[in-house]
């Protein structure tokens, strides 16, 4: 009976022991505040792509999250972002945007989350090029050098690289090309991708051609290569804000200035996932680990995937800021 009684107790304290290693092993399982696919807009220049598939895996492996990135260009994942289509864009270049993120923003359906960091944009000609032609120092400039930057297809008129199309920056360069005139003079020849300006300027730099033509930074191109930004007029608010209009009847010319990189939501989403909006509104980046990550890209060839990945490892101080510390040991623990 004695016996009996002993190992009752056994199996009762054996099974107390396993229901709680189940329960704690339960607690310590990440539980993502929405169940469904989390959609990121994949817009297609690099720090956009690393530091999107940097929230991704933070979001996978640290929150239990599934996650998707939709590819898509600037204009058209705004729209996505209000439709709900997208439910986070990780980086709206507010400058570029102009009245179309406010327009969007006062509809009530989107709303900024962190300020990522600060970016640049210009119109650029490679060093080599001021050395040939030592007095080509503006955008006003440009005229009289048209035939040093000879468009393939309209031989009597130069070519200027603008920005891709479905670029939300492609309005600015547009109104700006417009605010000098260029069209008697400059063909506004205007790259399908990302990729595809790229690939023209590197190979037009690496046979030290003659080129000029719109990018930003942080990028690989613009640390990797010998540049001159031309120089523009002192920035003006109001001028730049007609600028950044596409309805902009008049416009006139001024400089960019900084431009404030953040992270928008779709308001719903936001409002469902109250703690993965803490963590977006937490994200913030140094320009040095952005360019670190940038040149890791340039130098390996690796997917944007991997290159977050390295930047996970290399820059532990900057993202566990972001996380609780159960999150970043489950984040550390998949690296």
């Amino acid at each position: 009976m004695l016996a009996t009684k002993n190992l009752v107790s056994i199996i009762i304290a054996t099974t107390a022991l396993i229901f709680a290693s189940i329960n704690i092993a339960t607690a310590a399982e990440p539980q993502c505040d929405v169940d469904r696919t989390i959609n990121f807009g994949g817009m297609s220049w690099e720090s956009n792509l690393v530091l999107t598939d940097v929230q991704r895996f933070i979001l996978e492996h640290g929150y239990g999250c599934q996650t998707d990135v939709l590819p898509t260009e600037t204009i058209p994942a705004l729209a996505a972002l209000e439709r709900g289509d997208l439910d986070v864009n990780t980086e709206i270049w507010l400058n570029s945007m102009g009245s179309i993120w406010d327009d969007a923003e006062k509809r009530g359906r989107v709303i900024r989350s962190t300020h990522l960091f600060q970016g640049g944009e210009g119109w650029f000609i490679p060093k080599y090029v001021q050395e040939r032609f030592p007095d080509l120092k503006s955008v006003a400039d440009l005229p009289k050098y048209k035939d040093e930057f000879q468009d393939p297809e309209s031989p009597d008129k130069g070519r200027f690289y603008g920005c891709p199309a479905g670029w939300s920056c492609e309005i600015l360069s547009t109104n700006l090309f417009k605010a000098y005139h260029l069209g008697d003079s400059f063909v506004y020849y205007q790259p399908g991708t990302g990729a595809a300006q790229k690939a023209a300027i590197m190979s037009e730099y690496r046979r030290q051609n003659n080129i000029v033509f719109y990018y930003w930074l942080p990028t690989p191109l613009v640390g990797s290569l010998d540049l001159v930004r031309l120089e523009l007029p002192e920035y003006d608010e109001e001028k730049y804000q007609c600028l950044s209009d596409p309805e902009c009847v008049n416009p006139e010319p001024s400089d960019y200035p900084d431009t404030p990189i953040f992270t928008a939501l779709n308001k719903k989403f936001a409002e469902e996932a109250p703690t993965l909006k803490a963590f977006f509104d937490s994200n913030k980046v140094p320009i040095e680990a952005i360019n670190a990550a940038l040149a890791e890209m340039e130098e390996s060839g690796d997917e944007s995937m991997e290159v977050a990945k390295w930047f996970l490892k290399q820059y532990p101080e900057v993202w566990t800021e972001w996380v609780p510390d159960d999150v970043a040991e489950r984040v550390q623990a998949a690296l």
